[in-house]
């Protein structure tokens, strides 16, 4: 059986993701979160909290950062590395160390963002 692939919405925000534009990577999948479902609407919610988390530590914003980052953990976890084309294991596992880091008032810069991988 092959590895899932991404879809075009889901790959539009993982780009914008990549690019360190958080909140538009959360207007993306935002979009498909509205008519989504069951798993695939905690994954989406998941990412979508993701970016929420960058986008706050981009603006300095300590307690909205860290409650996001602690949400989007919480439901990332649960899915496989692959599911719906996305591997996040390197933005979960980054964000992870981040949410301490950003705790502790430290600043996290844009070259130690994460990426998350699609797989065409």
């Amino acid at each position: 059986m092959s590895a899932p692939t991404i879809s075009d919405d889901l790959a539009e925000g993982v780009a914008l993701f990549n690019a360190h534009r958080f909140w538009h990577a959360h207007e993306a999948w935002e979009r498909r979160w509205l008519v989504a479902s069951g798993d695939e609407k905690r994954f989406l919610q998941g990412l979508i909290q993701l970016a929420a988390a960058y986008h706050h530590v981009t603006r300095g914003n300590v307690s909205g950062g860290v409650r996001l980052f602690d949400a989007s953990l919480e439901k990332l976890q649960s899915f496989a590395a692959g599911y719906s084309g996305v591997d996040r294991t390197e933005a979960v596992s980054a964000a992870s160390r981040h949410r301490d880091r950003f705790a502790r008032g430290e600043t996290i810069g844009a070259e130690e963002f994460p990426r998350l991988i699609g797989v065409r």
